[in-house]
C-alpha cells in the first residue's frame, strides 16, 4: 500500500506541479491550500507525510506545525517544510518549530522525493521492533513509541524519540555530530550538522521537566553522549 501525502500550499500551481509529481513516484496525493482546509482533509483520512508551506494566508506553516505537535493524534506525524526563506536561521526555526526536514523553494522534484522516502523510513525504522530500554529513570518502549519518566509520560517529537533512543541504546558513548546523522537520520540524509543541536535542545527541554535533560550531556570538542550519571 502506498503512503499518502499531504501537500498544503496555497499557490496551486506548485501544489498541482508537486501533486503530479509525487503521484507519479507512486504516493497517494491529498491536497489543501490552507491550515484550515488541511485540518477538514485530516477528518476525513489522515496522511503518511505532510508537506508544508510556511507561508500560507491565516495560519502559518509554523503555528500550524505548533499546532499539529500539541496533538497526541498528529504529534508523530512527519512534517516537511517547504520555504522560500533560505537562511540558516529560519532553517533552523522550522526545525525547532516540530519540522522533520525543510525544502527550499525552487525546488527539485526528485530531491523532495528523495527527502520524503529518507524521513518515512525513519519514521517507519522508529517503530520496527519490540526493544525497550531503560535508563537513568527513563523507559523508552519501541513499539509504543512513548517515553515515561518514573511513571510520567514525556511528550517527544518523532526525532527526538529516535535520538533518545539512540543515546539509550548506547549509554555513556560520545558521538560526533555526523555520528549522530548516520546512525539517526540515516547516511542519506540531506541535513546539515547543526540540525543535531536543534533537536539535542529540544530532547533536553522535553526532559527537562521531568529533571532528565542533565542526562544527555555535550562532550566539549567531540559531540554529544547520554550519561547514567548527572
Amino acid at each position: 500500500m502506498s503512503e499518502t501525502i499531504l501537500i498544503v500550499e496555497d499557490e496551486t500551481a506548485i501544489r498541482e506541479m508537486t501533486g503530479f509529481a509525487l503521484a507519479k513516484a507512486g504516493f497517494q496525493v491529498l491536497e489543501a491550500a490552507d491550515a484550515a482546509q488541511a485540518e477538514r482533509v485530516m477528518a476525513e483520512a489522515t496522511p503518511d507525510l505532510i508537506l508544508l508551506d510556511w507561508m500560507l494566508p491565516g495560519t502559518s506553516g509554523l503555528d500550524f506545525t505548533r499546532r499539529l505537535r500539541r496533538d497526541r493524534r498528529t504529534r508523530d506525524l512527519p512534517v516537511i517544510m517547504l520555504t522560500a526563506r533560505g537562511e540558516e536561521e529560519d532553517k533552523i526555526r522550522s526545525l525547532e518549530t516540530g519540522a522533520d526536514d525543510y525544502v527550499t523553494k525552487p525546488f527539485s522534484t526528485r530531491e523532495l522525493i528523495a527527502r520524503i522516502r529518507a524521513v518515512l523510513r525513519r519514521m517507519g525504522h522508529a517503530h520496527a521492533d519490540g526493544e525497550h530500554f531503560e535508563a537513568a529513570g527513563l523507559v523508552l518502549d519501541v513499539p509504543g513509541h512513548r517515553v515515561t519518566a518514573d511513571g510520567t509520560e514525556v511528550r517527544l517529537g518523532p526525532t527526538e524519540f529516535r535520538l533518545l533512543r539512540f543515546f539509550m541504546s548506547h549509554p555513556e558513548r560520545v558521538f560526533s555530530r555526523a555520528q549522530i546523522l548516520d546512525h539517526v537520520w540515516g547516511a542519506d540524509s540531506y541535513v546539515e550538522e547543526r540540525t543535531v543541536d536543534v533537536h539535542i535542545r529540544r530532547l533536553r527541554k522535553a526532559l527537562a521537566p521531568h529533571g532528565r535533560d542533565g542526562h544527555v550531556q555535550t562532550v566539549r570538542g567531540a559531540g554529544y553522549r547520554f550519561s547514567h550519571q548527572v
